[in-house]
């Protein structure tokens, strides 16, 4: 559940460094929701790689068996939000993102 959770909101947000890169897009260089998606998984794939490399080689923080479990659920949700994402206009995106934001961040503060 988890895995999917976090391929839906991959697809749909670019969450993950996305929380930061794809706002930033946004609002500094002027670029569209979904190419702000796009561009952020792009740039987190070569991110991801160094960070595993690093918590797992560095400081052996990885559970490679966990991780395997987590990423082949959250394929299917890749792939939905995805398709949810290219179906609802920008705006709409970019609401969701929005409010998902305020809502972790208020989780973050108050939890």
């Amino acid at each position: 559940m988890i895995g999917t959770a976090a391929g839906t909101f991959s697809g749909l947000f670019g969450v993950g460094g996305g929380a930061v890169i794809v706002p930033m897009l946004i609002a500094l260089l002027a670029y569209g929701e979904r190419l702000a998606t796009g561009t952020s998984l792009a740039a987190i794939v070569v991110i991801a790689i160094i960070a595993v490399a690093l918590q797992g080689g560095a400081y052996g923080n990885v559970d490679i068996g966990t991780a395997l479990i987590l990423a082949v659920p959250a394929i299917f949700g890749i792939v939905a939000g995805t398709f949810i994402q290219q179906r609802i206009p920008e705006r709409t995106v970019s609401l969701i993102f929005a409010i998902l934001l305020i809502a972790v961040a208020a989780e973050m503060v108050l939890g």
